[in-house]
């Protein structure tokens, strides 16, 4: 329903009707605009991978499938957040997007993995990799249904733009939701730093970033920045301080920054691999030995 502007006076209409949030002044308004192009950053990301990934062919090769698995890991419970909290339509249906994608690469890679060890059996991998894509989708339609028929008062602070709230003054001890909440956001966020390092040791070791799609990361970092953004320029609630307010958003705000640092890093690899471009040669050489 809409939002109720007696509790928010002098809030934004429009963003107390579409988020349920209060926005008193141009730094909450700021916080908001900047989460949802964070979640434009995030849903648009995936789409280069795609695209490099069928020009290529070695996508098998050029990502690690525990960056994939982690980054998975980490979606996953955005969603479960999702499912035990009363959350708005927006959050649901871009946690369920989120893992739609991810297990759209996680078969992509799969399907290269067993298409370029299989030889005659295309046939086959292409009508499996189909039947799994159908079923993935078909799956997660399904649950992005039934969330939103969800109704729970456990609150829970992910990755999504209405998470960055808290309903705590002062500096209170934690409440048993925002314990779970918490607990959820810090696995989350280890596991979204987590998935980078195996991907960061498979370009060191390759010595090559071919297969493997900047656009990704970049949009990305885009969307972690502008998220980080959005959580440290929203107005602590009154009464409540600005280091109590960063400590209650202290695990997503470490993921989203952290993250940061490692795409940083990643994009390092990308500049110092391409100049060399050691890894070209070895790429095609071991298309060719196995093709022949």
């Amino acid at each position: 329903p809409p939002g109720n502007l007696s509790d928010c006076p002098n809030g934004s209409r429009w963003v107390m009707d579409v988020f349920n949030e209060c926005a008193q002044d141009g730094r909450d308004i700021a916080s908001v605009v900047l989460g949802l192009v964070s979640i434009f950053c995030f849903a648009a990301a995936s789409f280069p991978q795609f695209y490099q990934a069928c020009k290529t062919g070695i996508m098998d090769r050029a990502l690690s499938i525990y960056f994939l698995l982690g980054w998975l890991g980490g979606d996953l419970l955005n969603l479960i957040g999702s499912f035990l909290a009363d959350q708005l339509p927006l959050q649901v249906y871009t946690a369920v997007y989120y893992v739609l994608t991810d297990l759209v690469m996680l078969s992509l890679y799969c399907y290269y993995k067993v298409k370029n060890r299989s030889g005659g059996f295309a046939t086959q991998v292409n009508a499996a990799f189909v039947f799994l894509s159908l079923g993935t989708v078909s799956t997660l339609s399904f649950l992005g249904r039934s969330a939103a028929v969800v109704q729970d008062p456990v609150m829970f602070k992910g990755r999504s733009l209405l998470s960055a709230h808290t309903d705590e003054l002062g500096s209170k001890p934690f409440t048993r939701s925002e314990i779970i909440g918490f607990t959820i956001g810090s696995i989350s966020s280890v596991l979204y730093l987590c998935s980078r390092v195996p991907q960061i040791y498979t370009n060191y070791k390759r010595r090559s970033t071919i297969g493997v799609s900047y656009s990704l990361f970049a949009l990305v970092m885009l969307g972690n920045l502008l998220y980080g953004l959005s959580v440290l320029l929203k107005n602590p609630e009154p009464g409540q301080s600005e280091g109590d307010y960063v400590l209650h958003h202290l695990p997503w705000l470490v993921g989203s920054l952290g993250v940061l640092s490692l795409d940083v890093v990643i994009s390092f690899q990308f500049l110092a691999y391409r100049r060399g471009r050691s890894g070209t040669r070895e790429e095609r050489d071991a298309l060719l030995s196995e093709q022949g």
